[in-house]
């Protein structure tokens, strides 16, 4: 049994099954539980019925439920991709942290919440060797179809205490920006980023509503005072920060790097 070394309680859910082809978890993956409390969201992650599971949740008091053992593949990221894998819950480690969400009244995470998921997060990434930039909403890898966690989570704190790949968002303007039913060279270099940052886009040219959905993800995380899915100027540079930041890190480690001109 793997376990967080941290103070927890352990519900063992039924919805698991081995990870497929063997492989390790190299992705966490970050929710909200959109459910009116903690006890309700287990109860629901535990029921066979529901057909879906996680690793860990996070209570708004900073408690920890861990429902699947580590080397288990949980049930919680659906139909999903990253950097071209359909399979992510066999790639991933995954934490509900309870929030009502939109359903039930969006709120702030609360700090005690946020130090536990930094625990916790700083625990699971130590033993399985996950690298900063596989730390990823569910929005990252499901664009369009979930915004969890959300505007409110705060990456940029994860980031100070050594969690996940962020850079500073360029500041906000007036100026127009690539939106939907836009064409040309520009959208295709705009997609041709994304997608190799990790994004499933398909490189069309076409800003279509695909692409507004990727845009819109890539905000949830990483420019958040303005989520809209146009990839205005603050946006396309917020984007080429971090993947400038991400390639120098990748050149000095000899990594893969992510062609963002």
């Amino acid at each position: 049994m793997i376990r967080t070394s941290l103070p927890h309680v352990f519900r063992p859910s039924p919805n698991i099954e081995p990870r497929k082809g063997g492989v390790k978890p190299d992705i966490l993956l970050v929710h909200y539980t959109e459910m009116e409390s903690a006890q309700a969201a287990c109860d629901w992650l535990c029921d066979p019925a529901s057909k879906v599971s996680c690793h860990y949740l996070v209570d708004e008091d900073g408690s920890i439920v861990q429902m699947v053992d580590e080397a288990m593949r949980a049930w919680h990221a659906g139909a999903s991709s990253w950097q071209g894998e359909s399979d992510i819950n066999s790639r991933s480690i995954g934490i509900e942290i309870q929030n009502p969400g939109p359903r039930f009244g969006y709120r702030a995470f609360p700090d005690v919440q946020m130090r536990a998921v930094i625990a916790l997060s700083k625990d699971i990434i130590a033993r399985n060797s996950i690298r900063p930039e596989r730390v990823l909403a569910h929005s990252d890898v499901a664009p369009g179809r979930k915004i969890d966690p959300g505007a409110l989570f705060d990456w940029h704190l994860l980031h100070e205490e050594g969690i996940g790949h962020w850079v500073a968002p360029a500041p906000i303007d007036d100026g127009a920006g690539l939106m939907a039913g836009d064409s040309g060279s520009e959208v295709e270099r705009l997609q041709s980023v994304l997608a190799g940052y990790g994004y499933g886009l398909p490189v069309t040219g076409i800003f279509d509503a695909r692409t507004t959905a990727v845009v819109s993800a890539f905000q949830l995380h990483f420019r958040q005072e303005r989520v809209d899915g146009i990839a205005d100027r603050s946006t396309v540079e917020t984007l080429d920060r971090l993947v400038a930041a991400l390639d120098q890190v990748r050149s000095a480690g000899g990594g893969r790097q992510v062609q963002s001109r």
